[in-house]
């Protein structure tokens, strides 16, 4: 397990700014999971900070497509397309602080 700590409103109302979580590394992702993901490099090939996403859809060869919860706010696959299964880190099991509570898969 790891921790970490959710940045912006993209998850709104999963997860909020500051939220503190706990991550199963290394746990398949499947849909409706939430999970820590390495982002494409932006437009201008800047990298992107990890990011805390929802699976939306995954396809044949694990490559998975990333929303945030929030579409208003913050970037998903619908900016940069599918992620690489080798960049969808972990699964988020646990929000610990402020609300301590399962972070559920959504059906």
């Amino acid at each position: 397990m790891r921790a970490v700590s959710v940045r912006g409103d993209s998850m709104l109302p999963t997860l909020r700014d500051g939220d503190a979580c706990l991550v199963r590394w290394g746990a398949p992702a499947r849909v409706g999971d939430v999970v820590v993901a390495r982002l494409p490099p932006d437009a201008a090939g800047r990298p992107r900070p990890l990011g805390v996403k929802r699976v939306a859809l995954r396809e044949v060869d694990g490559a998975c497509w990333l929303r945030s919860d929030n579409v208003g706010a913050g970037t998903d696959s619908a900016t940069f397309g599918t992620v690489p299964a080798a960049d969808v880190l972990g699964r988020v099991v646990l929000r610990y602080w402020p609300r301590p509570a399962w972070v559920r898969r959504a059906s």
